[in-house]
């Protein structure tokens, strides 16, 4: 056992949140992959992490840049409530508490993305197993990752100001945020639109909102307790439960 996996162990330990089963990993396909894997023989609590992934993907799907040197986690939850969209609310929620980054100036965009006035910086992929296991993968940029990589706005902790971190304390902090969100979500995640609201990217900005039957556009106003968008559009108030929500272009 090498000695970052030690340092890790001892860290979850004293917390009395251990999980079954840790593995730290230099390179992998997918860390959600790994965990689906694990999952399969019957454990019921993972850790899995590494410095870079060779098949990371994102929401819908899409590829997720997984450069060296950033973090890209994976674990698994068991819930009493049935899984539904607001747990991953509730992780971003519980990440930007993470006792590292209180003092940054950070923001959650709706639905799983980690962000802040530069740009994303980190993700979330909720991927359930069953209606009450799940495995939630995070990815988050520590380093700037190359411009060229990526098609949309994004920055890293480091350009946000967080200096001389150590990578297995954010890797305990974030295991630890995801299984107090998990928590929330079984305390029926109460009073959520006020939690969210407080961080939401795009809140009283013009937006343009892709879904199942095209795009709209309005003033983002936020959610609601059930985790809707709620966007007023020039034909009245408008609540979306899916999609994919974007600042206007002509509104940057």
């Amino acid at each position: 056992m090498d000695f970052e996996t030690r340092q890790l162990q001892k860290i979850l330990d004293e917390a009395h949140q251990l999980p079954e089963v840790l593995i730290l990993k230099p390179v992998t396909t997918s860390t959600n992959d790994d965990v689906r894997e694990i999952a399969l023989k019957g454990i019921q609590s993972v850790l899995v992490c590494s410095l870079r992934q060779t098949q990371g993907r994102g929401q819908r799907q899409r590829q997720w840049v997984s450069p060296e040197g950033n973090i890209y986690l994976s674990t698994l939850l068991n819930t009493r409530t049935p899984i539904d969209g607001r747990l991953a609310l509730e992780i971003a929620l519980n990440i930007l508490q993470m006792p590292s980054l209180k003092k940054l100036d950070l923001q959650v965009k709706w639905p799983n993305d980690l962000y802040s006035t530069q740009g994303k910086w980190g993700g979330i992929l909720v991927e359930p197993l069953s209606p009450h296991q799940v495995i939630v993968g995070v990815g988050i940029n520590l380093e700037p990752v190359p411009k060229e990589q990526i098609d949309q706005h994004a920055t890293s902790l480091s350009e946000l100001g967080l200096a001389n971190i150590s990578r297995i304390q954010l890797v305990a902090e974030l295991y630890m945020a995801i299984q107090q969100a998990s928590k929330w979500f079984d305390h029926h995640c109460c009073n959520l639109a006020a939690r969210f609201n407080h961080y939401a990217a795009f809140k009283n900005q013009a937006v343009e909102f892709e879904h199942h039957s095209g795009l709209c556009s309005g003033i983002f106003l936020g959610i609601q307790d059930d985790g809707a968008v709620n966007i007023e559009t020039s034909e009245g108030l408008k609540q979306f439960y899916q999609g994919r929500l974007r600042r206007l272009e002509s509104a940057l």
